[in-house]
């Protein structure tokens, strides 16, 4: 495993683990849309959960450090379109969620040699 993924994967391991004590019910990880040919809408959703009758999308961003900015930084204009359209593949997937809204959320987890620290940032965009 690549030191990029294992990050990753602490990260999101972390967010699941602060979003389950902050009340919020994991329905899925590592959602993927499987590549379609003339689609353009692939990718993956970090953490599909339900809080209540909301259902929401997370995006977890994970850094060792702040030298390219806070982690919650890396979710550019151009990464929430793309995880909207992600959030719609699933929607059309999983009609029957009973969902009465969808927010879209960021949990930034960032590792310091002092310890961790985690920013859940409820409607992030």
């Amino acid at each position: 495993m690549r030191v990029k993924d294992a990050v990753g994967r602490f990260g999101e391991d972390t967010a699941a683990g602060h979003l389950t004590a902050a009340g919020l019910t994991i329905l899925e990880r590592n959602w993927r849309v499987p590549q379609v040919r003339g689609s353009d809408v692939r990718g993956e959703l970090d953490i599909v959960a339900r809080e209540g009758d909301a259902l929401v999308i997370v995006e977890v961003k994970t850094r060792s450090g702040t030298g390219y900015g806070s982690p919650a930084e890396a979710v550019t204009a151009d990464k929430a379109r793309r995880v909207r359209r992600l959030a719609v593949a699933y929607l059309a997937a999983h009609p029957a969620t009973g969902h009465h809204s969808v927010r879209f959320d960021v949990v930034s987890v960032l590792r310091r040699r002092d310890g961790l620290v985690v920013e859940h940032l409820r409607g992030a965009f």
